[in-house]
């Protein structure tokens, strides 16, 4: 699953804890809400001439305020464009990017999807 690859690339790549979704608080790991991290979420798929594409959407989180969430968003973008250079990836491209804030849990969150070709 190419979500799983994202997940472990940026858990090595970022010093922000990255999920697959938003983490279970308190919990024996997180006794409280970490105050940035990372969430991915794969939101497309598709298959052509044997090649899978896929889109993931990676959220980044914060409880400080929404310019942290904005800057850590700033710190993955490069990050996940530098995954081309894993042999398991052949393309990376940024599709969009947005405040996307959290109204549900009133968190700061700025997200940016890439489609990729594996």
């Amino acid at each position: 699953m190419i979500e799983v690859f994202v997940r472990d690339y940026l858990a090595e790549q970022l010093d922000v804890p990255v999920f697959m979704e938003l983490p279970e608080v308190p919990s024996e790991d997180f006794p409280e809400m970490p105050e940035r991290f990372v969430v991915l979420e794969r939101v497309g798929t598709g298959m052509s001439d044997h090649i899978w594409s896929g889109s993931i959407a990676v959220q980044s989180y914060s409880l400080i305020s929404l310019f942290d969430a904005m800057e850590l968003n700033s710190i993955v973008i490069p990050v996940m464009m530098d995954i081309i250079e894993r042999d398991e990836i052949s393309e990376v491209r940024i599709a969009s990017g947005y405040n996307h804030t959290d109204t549900r849990t009133k968190r700061y969150r700025y997200q940016t999807v890439f489609d990729l070709n594996y």
